[in-house]
């Protein structure tokens, strides 16, 4: 019997149908009941019998009543057996067909009641009643328990399945009868065995165990379940079931799953996209459809100056548009939230924003659009163009001023060859005017002589300092005389100058003491103060006057670089020795003249002030710490004096310059001998004996460098008493560098008799010649 026909059957059995085996139950309680009947019945028979029959002394009459005794016996029990005959035909029979029948539908058989006599067709119409109610109850019940949308099982003590609906039967994937008398571990497996047996005893108990979590089938793997266990004991059982009521929630927890892992990758994205956000180098301003703002980053505070809690809430175009571009930006975004689907602008563009401060500045806009459902918001991102636009309009410049320095600089080697070419004459100039002074045979010829020879020397002086300014060198550390620094810078700059009606007022304290510096540098710094004057005077009116003054100011010395120009502007005063700052017109200067200058003071450890004369134009004033030791001029070293009628080789492609040398040289008490050509030189040498040798060091096939070299590898004291003459001043050092041996020893053209002497008492302290030629 089922689950829900057990229910029924006991509902039924409280209205009068007998209960459990029914018809059985009624024929034995009638057999009872004869047997009570009949056994009293026999018993008087017997005692009747042998009260008559039983002793010695029984009467002949009685004997002959025995016959009639025992039909009447007989009768009697005749008559009692025919009366149980119709009492059980009449009542007892239909009574248990009755029961049995309904017995039988109550445990669910669709049996037909008996027919029955017509004492009985009203309690058979009855139990007919019952019967069909019964069903109806049990098909209600059945389809209840079926539509439940939980799975349902009855399980015996025994932990078999007795009944099960049909939610579980899906589960499965099984039949009821494949399902019902079958052990829990066949259907389901050992781990809900596990399970039941875990719970079983507080069950048992009468308690209602509820238990949730995953849990493995053997079919369906493993189910995330919520189940309830309450305690039955079915009908005609003494021991405790289990009915199970199962929510299988499977799906239900892969979808928090599914969804706790969506939320917390959204927390992570949210995150990501806030630190995003949040560290971008851009603006960020993100606003709604009606142009308010809804996201205001940290790049954005920094770059609009108004805090996020500011911004928030206002229109983005109160905040960071000018007042100038407003409709125009204003139209260009309404234009574009009018688009149905739009993602970003069709480009980018750039425009100007506005700050706190009202300050405008460039900046570029990208725009793009967020739909958050039926809504959509606009992101724009803004970059600062300040920066960029600064650096190509500095990269523009640069750009220019490295053309103008590419310009100097083709300019400046084509000056320096210019000047190394005029050397040359200029040598000749001043060897033939230092000897028609020697050689004049009158005062006016001599006079005239010493003109020429002052000018040459002057043209000299001035190619020297040009070509020391444009020579590429290390700065070097030597006694420098300041006052013969300010000289040579005068005549270089001074015909520029004068012609174009400047007056220079010279004041230099005699007997200055000396500096330690570099000559060369300190005269472009100098030269380069009065051409900045110069140009300063230009559109001025006259007077025009530039001053140049040096004294001693304590320990150091004072040099003083005036005009009577306009001055600086203050605005601008602060910027003058800025690299590449220039208030000139393009094309004349490149605003590295000052910077250098500076730089140049700075490292013989000077200082330069710039400042406004009360009288009106701009004054550079120099300190120079004087040498220590130096406090006065020191006298000159006199250089030992070369020993007359020297063997003198001069070698020189050029014949006029050697000519000339070679005069010098014989009217200092000297013999000399002159070749053009550096082989014929060579062989010179090794035929005879030379106690110095004067070779050029530009000379066609092979230079004066090479020549040396070749002497050295055969005779290296004579290789030392070699002097090199050269007017190259810039690319000549390199090449000197590269000679063998000890340092070679220079005479720079245009050389004067001073200049050859002294190199010739140079080479001379070297040592007395060898005897005997020297063989190459």
């Amino acid at each position: 019997m089922t689950l829900v026909a057990e229910k029924a059957m006991a509902e039924t059995g409280t209205r009068g149908v007998p209960p459990g085996n029914g018809g059985t139950d009624l024929s034995r309680r009638f057999a009872g009941v004869l047997i009570l009947c009949g056994l009293p019945l026999l018993l008087l028979v017997a005692a009747l019998g042998w009260s008559t029959y039983g002793r010695a002394e029984v009467t002949a009459q009685a004997r002959d009543h025995i016959v009639e005794h025992l039909l009447l016996v007989a009768g009697i029990v005749a008559t009692f057996s025919i009366l149980a005959t119709v009492v059980w035909r009449q009542f007892v029979s239909p009574a248990v067909a009755l029961a049995r029948a309904g017995a039988l539908n109550g445990r669910g058989a669709a049996t037909a009641l008996p027919d029955v006599p017509a004492p009985w067709a009203g309690l058979r119409h009855q139990l007919e009643i019952s019967i069909t109610e019964q069903r109806a109850k049990i098909h209600q019940l059945r389809a209840m328990i079926d539509g439940i949308p939980l799975r349902t099982v009855y399980v015996d003590p025994d932990l078999v399945y007795r009944d099960a609906n049909r939610e579980f039967l899906e589960f499965v994937g099984k039949s009821r009868d494949e399902v019902v008398g079958h052990s829990v571990e066949e259907i389901l497996g050992p781990e809900v065995v596990e399970q039941y047996l875990i719970m079983g005893e507080r069950v048992r108990a009468g308690e209602t165990m509820r238990w949730e979590g995953w849990i493995p089938f053997v079919t369906r793997g493993e189910r995330y379940l919520q189940v309830s266990l309450m305690p039955y004991v079915a009908v005609g059982d003494t021991r405790v079931g289990f009915l199970t009521f199962t929510r299988d929630l499977t799906e239900l927890k892969h979808g928090e799953q599914e969804l706790a892992r969506n939320m917390e990758a959204l927390a992570r994205s949210e995150a990501m996209n806030k630190a995003v956000v949040v560290s971008a180098l851009d603006a960020i301003i993100v606003s709604d459809e009606d142009w308010r703002i809804v996201e205001f980053n940290p790049a954005a505070e920094a770059m609009f100056g108004y805090a996020r809690t500011e911004a928030i809430g206002r229109h983005a175009f109160d905040i960071v548009v000018p007042d100038d571009v407003r409709d125009l930006q204003i139209g260009t975004m309404t234009r574009y939230k009018a688009k149905v689907d739009v993602g970003n602008l069709a480009r980018r563009f750039d425009t100007v924003a506005r700050r706190r401060d009202g300050t405008v500045f460039p900046v570029e806009y990208s725009v793009n659009t967020i739909r958050t459902g039926d809504h959509r918001l606009f992101m724009a991102h803004v970059r600062d163009l300040t920066d960029a636009k600064r650096m190509e309009a500095e990269s523009q410049a640069s750009r220019e001023r490295l053309h103008q320095v590419e310009k100097l600089s083709a300019m400046g080697s084509l000056l320096a060859g210019v000047a190394h070419e005029l050397n040359n004459p200029l040598a000749i100039v001043i060897a033939q005017s230092s000897l028609l002074v020697e050689k004049a045979a009158s005062d006016d010829v001599k006079r005239r002589g010493e003109r020429i020879h002052a000018a040459a020397e002057r043209c000299g002086r001035i190619v020297k300092s040009f070509l020391a300014m444009a020579r590429q060198k290390p700065p070097q550390r030597e006694p420098v005389d300041v006052a013969q620094v300010a000289t040579g810078a005068v005549d270089m700059v001074s015909y520029g100058i004068r012609s174009s009606g400047i007056a220079i007022a010279i004041d230099i304290t005699p007997d200055l003491p000396m500096i330690s510096g570099d000559r060369d540098l300190l005269t472009q710094v100098i030269a380069n103060l009065m051409i900045n004057a110069q140009q300063a005077l230009m559109d001025r009116p006259a007077p025009r006057q530039i001053t140049l003054r040096i004294a001693r100011a304590g320990a150091d010395i004072a040099i003083r670089v005036a005009d009577n120009g306009p001055g600086i502007p203050p605005d601008i005063m602060r910027r003058v020795f800025e690299p590449y700052f220039t208030t000139k017109p393009a094309g004349v200067g490149t605003g590295i003249g000052l910077s250098i200058c500076r730089n140049v003071v700075e490292a013989h450890g000077g200082k330069v002030v710039l400042s406004n004369r009360a009288e009106g134009g701009a004054q550079f004033d120099i300190t120079l710490p004087i040498a220590e030791g130096t406090s006065e001029v020191p006298d000159l070293v006199k250089e030992p004096a070369a020993r007359a009628g020297l063997s003198i080789l001069i070698v020189d492609d050029e014949v006029d310059v050697a000519r000339s040398l070679a005069e010098i040289v014989e009217g200092l008490g000297h013999r000399p001998v002159t070749v053009d050509r550096p082989a014929a030189a060579l062989d010179e040498v090794a035929n005879g004996r030379f106690d110095v040798i004067f070779a050029d060091l530009r000379m066609p096939g092979l230079d004066g460098i090479d020549f040396r070299d070749r002497i050295h590898r055969r005779d290296p004291a004579l290789a030392d008493r070699t002097v090199i003459v050269t007017g190259d001043t810039v690319a000549g050092p390199d090449r000197l560098a590269r000679a063998e041996g000890s340092e070679a020893v220079v005479l720079e053209k245009p050389f004067t008799f001073d200049d050859v002497r002294m190199v010739l008492a140079r080479v001379a302290a070297a040592g007395e010649a060898r005897e005997g030629p020297p063989r190459l």
